[in-house]
């Protein structure tokens, strides 16, 4: 008898070949692979048992497949009265299924079962195929789905989490080996928690051989179906060997943290916080949120793209995507920000660099709901305007109101956030396990465990960090009657940027003037803003001649950057006790950096809030917890707040 999942697999398409057929190793029957997954990873694993009353468990995964291992697990966390507070999923994919082929062969594996709502309900979240880390979030944020889309063998080694249990999937050695490798065995054990256990349905002695040099201990059990044999094992090393343990949560007395500053950044951090049960105390020197940049009347938001796929880019998309699913999430729960239609046009610099990343996104693989390359013809339909040249057209892309989201994320904190507006903070100390805030006149406001600097410019000083290089960006926006672009469908970004509001006038800029503190609104800025926005859209020309600089309307901003223009994100480093060890640290990574405990950076986000606020704040409160990180190690080592001072100890310059 065929069997039913034959046609759905082979359906799939990567890069235009067919999937690998059917190997032993993939589920012979629907029924079949919900038993096996049960048996082989729940039973093997001795779970539900073993998640029982704890606040987090974690479990690692290699080869989501079809996602029944973790539909299983999350069906059994939702039976079990007694289970975890949060569960973590985090599963290596190389060769993805589309939503489309997702659901073709869950319709099959899970029809009739009680797990079929919970299929539909991952089809419906199912991510962009596009490489990196995509955090899925079901039943209020308590079950979080990592996918890491790439080759177990290099993305296993860009992870950071301490794992409780290993679902080893996969073909068999014989079939995969690249599955099976040093490598792969060194990567279990470099992100094994205490008494973590495993489980794989075979027991070929290539894995035994491999899992016992790792540090695990291992017994061959009976399989199930036509396995006759199978492994299961606990991470039980001799020696403790590693260089940095797998991280653990702050060891903390009360699940309270302090965040300054109310823009971007800091409303993030209270929603990421609020959302796993912390209390947030919010202090503001204005009188309300979104005062600075993040007050601007809407900003952008995209992805940046690079023909060699850089670091820029790879954080750039995965904060993009993280943002648009959390936006859709508060909105789901009634908290709607204002935001337009989807949709971003970014007009190439020159005709050079339109075929050139047109060459670079057929080369990636870029899905077209992702991004697409677009001739001249094709931007001027969709901006419904003369266009300079091509470029290519996000289709989720688009504005939004930074001020409306700001107060969303306030509002679905709920009780959880105290806010205290008109708060001048100016130094912090540590008294035994409490970080105090004192304010300007030396008076003490607040006290909690964890403070987080959203702080922008201030953040630095207040935190007193000597290794931050951060400037001040003066930007004015130009604010154009509706008479100037008022048939502009989408808005269009590029040497400048034209984002059409709903009330017909369009924004535009912003100047970029370094450590220029001028608060004053400039004709020239907008001489400048209009002049940039005419070479992609030749046609605002005309609002020059139609209206006097003097005439047009503005606001003047001023956005904190760092030297390599990204972020600071993340745990401070303890620069005193790392400059008093320089020379030990001279060939140091950020892992081997001592921590100030309890202190955390949001800030320096440049232009590029939308994009990086919502990851970053769930960049912090994961290293809080002691969760999984949302993205990459490389790419959160590359927003390390420590990074100027790991290079300075690199350098041998630090004093």
């Amino acid at each position: 008898m065929t069997d039913p999942l034959v046609p759905a697999i082979l359906a799939f398409r990567d890069n235009g070949t067919p999937y690998s057929p059917l190997h032993d190793d993939i589920y012979h029957s629907a029924v079949g692979g919900l038993a096996q997954a049960e048996y082989v990873f729940l039973k093997g694993n001795q779970l539900p048992e073993r998640w029982q009353k704890r606040r987090v468990f974690t479990v690692l995964e290699t080869g989501f497949g079809m996602g029944i291992n973790f539909l299983v697990t999350w069906a059994a966390w939702r039976a079990d009265p007694d289970r975890c507070e949060r569960l973590h999923f985090v599963s290596t994919e190389k060769h993805p299924f589309s939503r489309d082929d997702l659901v073709a062969v869950s319709a099959v594996a899970v029809a009739d079962t009680s797990i079929s709502q919970l299929a539909q309900q991952l089809a419906d979240a199912w991510p962009t195929l596009v490489p990196g880390t995509h955090r899925l979030e079901f039943d209020e944020g308590r079950v979080t789905l990592t996918l890491v889309f790439g080759d177990a063998a290099q993305m296993l080694h860009t992870l950071w989490l301490r794992a409780d249990a290993f679902y080893l999937d996969g073909f068999s050695p014989s079939k995969n080996p690249e599955l099976w490798t040093p490598a792969i065995f060194k990567s279990l054990a470099r992100l094994a928690g205490d008494e973590a256990t495993f489980s794989t349905y075979t027991s070929a002695g290539d894995v035994k051989r491999g899992m016992q040099q790792a540090g695990f201990e291992y017994k061959k059990i009976d399989g199930f179906g036509w396995k006759r044999a199978m492994l299961v094992g606990r991470f039980a090393p001799r020696y403790r060997v590693r260089r940095h343990e797998p991280p653990l949560p702050l060891a903390i007395d009360e699940r309270h943290a302090i965040v300054i500053g109310t823009g971007l950044a800091g409303c993030a951090a209270i929603e990421r916080l609020t959302a796993r049960g912390w209390r947030v105390t919010s202090l503001e020197r204005h009188a309300g949120v979104a005062r600075d940049a993040s007050g601007n009347p809407a900003g952008v938001f995209h992805p940046m793209m690079s023909r060699d796929d850089s670091v820029g880019s790879r954080i750039t998309r995965a904060g993009f995507l993280y943002a648009l699913r959390q936006w859709s999430a508060l909105e789901q729960r009634g908290y709607r920000p204002l935001r337009g239609p989807e949709g971003l046009l970014q007009i190439a610099a020159d005709d050079e660099e339109a075929a050139a990343m047109a060459q670079a996104f057929a080369s990636f693989a870029y899905p077209s709901d992702y991004v697409t390359a677009v001739s001249r013809d094709d931007a001027q339909r969709i901006a419904n305007q003369r266009v300079a040249r091509g470029g290519w057209f996000f289709p989720h892309g688009g504005w939004i109101d930074p001020a409306s989201l700001c107060a969303a994320q306030c509002e679905a904190a709920g009780g959880l956030l105290e806010r205290r507006f008109n708060v001048e903070v100016a130094r912090i100390e540590r008294i035994e396990n409490q970080w105090i805030v004192f304010d300007m006149q030396g008076v003490a406001i607040a006290s909690a465990p964890v403070v987080i600097f959203a702080n922008a410019h201030e953040a630095a000083r207040v935190a007193g960090l000597r290794h931050a290089s951060t400037r001040s960006v003066r930007g004015q926006l130009t604010l154009l009657p509706n008479d100037a672009a008022s048939a502009l469908h989408v808005p269009v970004i590029g040497e400048g940027y034209a984002v059409p509001l709903p009330n017909g006038v369009t924004l535009t800029g912003a100047t970029y003037d370094i450590d220029d503190p001028d608060t004053r609104i400039r004709n020239e800025a907008h001489v400048e803003n209009i002049e940039r926005l005419a070479q992609m859209l030749p046609d605002m020309r005309d609002a020059l001649d139609a209206h006097a600089p003097s005439s047009l309307t503005g606001r003047v901003a001023f956005r904190c950057v760092t030297s390599d223009r990204l972020p600071m994100i993340g745990a401070f480093a303890d620069e005193a006790a790392a400059i008093s060890e320089a020379g030990k640290l001279r060939g140091a990574w950020p892992l081997d950096l001592p921590r100030t405990q309890g202190l955390f950076g949001a800030f320096a986000f440049g232009s590029r809030g939308l994009v990086w606020a919502s990851l970053g704040a769930e960049l912090i409160a994961s290293q809080i917890e002691g969760e999984p990180w949302p993205i990459e190690r490389d790419l959160a080592e590359a927003l390390d707040p420590a990074r100027f001072l790991l290079r300075v100890l690199r350098q041998g310059t630090a004093s």
